[in-house]
């Protein structure tokens, strides 16, 4: 069904976006970026630069990118669609395609949560709508650097559900590895688990290396996890390993002291030593976080299940509080953030 000359439409051309958009295309395929009007503008100025933990170093001129903010001219022309809107977008998202695209479009959920490809699937169209799982984290330069860079910081392999032949084929080029999975469900909720670190990473405005070094941040991490996996047990949930690991086993090893944690977890530590969570730019630009997909995905299934979720519950106040603010990460400390919330207004 696809083919190496099919157009690829990246609906959302943010960090995500833009590099797994950039890889393709400096693997030749077929590209067109929708994007928000500040990267259009960046991208047409200067172009692309694409890096990676691997040390890749890439380059696209402007003149190679076919980029858009208009879905009305992007998505008719389009055989796959990958969506990489933030997950508060996606209905919205959702809504452009039913009216723009083709029927016969593959639609891929590139995006952070548990149903997003579900809310895309909304609607009478019966489109064929995949989801996907991005397990690396992307880093974007400063407003006004040029070229854009998206750097990607972490490691792992796109998964994608079964549903498209080809579609693994397409996709998978170098500083892009993809492969299929025969349950995303598992999957989606196993990645979420090791989300609800995002929130921290926002809080702390401590690069991702340095807060998991932390055994402090750690056990909040644990805490989280913990009331996440007993509200996933309750509902029937079993999410899918993280790192190699059974996520039960996921809060012991966050517990370890930092010595053994580090001699331990050196999968999950292979991180760039500045990279960040996509919560912690949200705030720093001033935009709405993914924390009610993430934290928020959680407390509904626990309210749902009648299990205890204080600890999520209290992270997800202070990045909705931050958020509020608009004044970006608010630098806490790992007592603060563990902090009853009128011990932290007296702080």
């Amino acid at each position: 069904m696809v083919e190496a000359d099919k157009t690829i439409v990246i609906a959302g051309a943010g960090s995500i976006g833009c590099y797994v958009g950039g890889c393709l295309s400096l693997a030749g395929r077929r590209l067109i970026l929708l994007a928000r009007p500040r990267i259009q503008a960046a991208l047409r100025q200067g172009g692309l630069r694409i890096t990676d933990l691997e040390g890749r170093d890439r380059p696209i001129k402007p003149e190679a990118l076919v980029v858009t903010t208009d879905p009305a001219i992007a998505l008719p022309r389009a055989d796959v669609i990958l969506v990489t809107v933030k997950s508060g977008a996606t209905e919205d998202m959702a809504a452009l395609i039913r009216a723009h695209a083709r029927p016969d479009a593959v639609v891929v959920s590139l995006q952070n949560g548990v149903d997003n490809a579900d809310r895309l699937r909304a609607g009478p169209d019966g489109r064929t709508v995949l989801a996907g799982m991005v397990p690396f984290n992307v880093v974007q330069s400063p407003d006004g650097e040029l070229p854009l860079r998206v750097h990607r910081a972490s490691d792992g392999k796109v998964m994608v559900e079964d549903g498209a032949a080809g579609l693994v084929g397409l996709l998978g080029v170098e500083g892009l590895a993809v492969e299929t999975h025969g349950d995303m469900k598992a999957v989606l909720w196993g990645k979420l688990l090791m989300n609800l670190n995002n929130a921290l990473v926002a809080l702390s405005g401590l690069p991702l290396a340095t807060e998991l070094s932390d055994r402090r941040w750690r056990l909040i991490l644990a805490g989280q996890i913990d009331e996440a996996l007993a509200a996933m047990k309750a509902s029937g949930i079993v999410p899918a390993r993280i790192a190699g690991l059974r996520p039960a086993l996921l809060p012991k090893m966050l517990s370890l002291p930092d010595w053994l944690f580090r001699l331990l977890a050196r999968r999950l530590l292979a991180i760039d030593p500045e990279a960040r969570s996509s919560m912690w730019d949200d705030l720093q630009r001033g935009r709405r976080t993914e924390i009610d997909e993430l934290q928020g995905a959680i407390l509904r299934l626990a309210d749902q299940a009648g299990t205890p979720a204080p600890t999520i519950k209290r992270i997800a106040g202070l990045v909705r509080e931050a958020e509020t603010g608009r004044h970006g990460s608010p630098g806490l400390t790992p007592e603060q953030v563990s902090a009853r919330p009128d011990d932290l207004r007296s702080a």
